[in-house]
């Protein structure tokens, strides 16, 4: 199997990073109940001897020793990564694959890429050329940050480009957090207009999400959950905004249950990644079919069901109404409604499953 390696910049990108770590091993842990270090925990995690000192300490089979994340932590101010070293994930992450400052990027994305990417570019390819040599099969880099702020926006697209050069083979999937309409950076809009024209040029594939959209989805999903409406069968710690684990000994912030969703659906999409069966295939085929020119390579998620597997005992969904609900303006994770697209699915629909178009067409209208 495939690994993939993650490199987390700037505040945003950690904290959604953290968030995915946690929410990765509890999964693996809730599905290796033998405590096996196999191929699907491999993807994302080493399995390390701590009792030897230095990289020899790795080991591929047997038992799981101590796991440590793939992972690249980059933030030009400490505040964050000095927060996830000091919590309950700090021996997940290898102290010697962080990159850090003091001054930080002053919300400036010039500052970001030319200033701190230059500056750190060699310790940064030193960090990733690191992180590769302990994969067998390096599929994927998986960068996660923000466009609003300067080291997300400026260093993570800097770091697009020194990827792509150092290695051209190896897919560049982007998880981009776009700031809102009312983002209180000022210089939020310019950032992200410049970092777009890099993420075009450099990634292979993007997946755009937008803070007005998750705090929609937040208000949607505290709507359901104060009216009622998602039933007493389903549990709360199980929804997508759900903090508990990582963070669950300080006092919950605002961002926690956006981070939460993010989290969520990375660690969905990656699902198909790092599990074995009828459904497992690498992250490069996602932009396989779905990308069908080259800078054409932004791709719009959504969110359904709003709960985890935790609650078994609620009953499956048929394909059609997951379908429905995925379509659903709320429930994406970037703000857009293409009617056209909407109607062109109606067409196939009412020609592939006649009995199932009333319920498109209740939708649509």
């Amino acid at each position: 199997m495939t690994q993939s390696v993650v490199v987390q910049v700037g505040q945003c990108g950690n904290q959604i990073g953290c968030c995915f770590w946690d929410l990765a091993l509890r999964e693996h842990a809730a599905v290796n109940k033998k405590g096996i270090y196999d191929e699907a925990i491999s993807s994302f995690f080493r399995n390390v001897d701590t009792r030897v000192v230095g990289d020899g300490g790795t080991i591929s089979k047997g038992k799981i020793c101590s796991l440590k994340a793939r992972a690249v932590l980059i933030d030009m101010e400490e505040g964050v990564v000095n927060e996830i070293l000091q919590g309950p994930l700090r021996d997940v992450f290898d102290s010697k694959q962080l990159i850090t400052d003091i001054s930080g990027s002053g919300n400036n994305w010039a500052v970001g890429h030319k200033v701190f990417g230059s500056l750190y570019q060699e310790k940064i390819l030193e960090k990733l050329r690191k992180s590769a040599e302990h994969c067998d099969c390096l599929q994927c880099f998986f960068i996660i940050h923000s466009m609003g702020g300067g080291t997300g926006s400026g260093l993570g697209t800097f770091l697009l480009k020194v990827l792509e050069d150092e290695f051209p083979e190896v897919y560049r999937f982007v998880t981009s957090i776009y700031p809102s309409g009312e983002d209180d950076v000022i210089t939020s809009p310019y950032n992200s207009i410049l970092a777009m024209k890099e993420l075009n040029e450099h990634a292979d594939c993007v997946l755009p999400i937008d803070n007005q959209s998750l705090f929609d989805i937040i208000s949607k999903i505290d709507l359901m959950v104060n009216s009622g409406k998602l039933g007493a069968a389903i549990k709360p710690k199980s929804l997508v905004t759900s903090s508990t684990g990582v963070f669950k000994n300080r006092q919950e912030k605002p961002f926690d249950a956006m981070n939460n969703i993010v989290a969520n659906l990375l660690l969905n999409l990656t699902s198909s990644a790092r599990f074995e069966g009828s459904l497992n295939m690498d992250l490069n085929e996602i932009s396989m079919n779905l990308v069908p020119f080259p800078q054409l390579h932004y791709l719009v998620s959504s969110l359904t069901p709003l709960y985890t597997l935790a609650d078994v005992n609620i009953p499956p969904r048929r394909l059609i109404f997951i379908t429905i609900y995925k379509l659903k303006g709320w429930r994406k994770a970037v703000s857009q409604k293409p009617c056209h697209l909407y109607q062109h699915l109606y067409r196939n629909i009412t020609n592939w499953m006649p009995q199932k178009a009333c319920l498109w067409k209740i939708y649509l209208d």
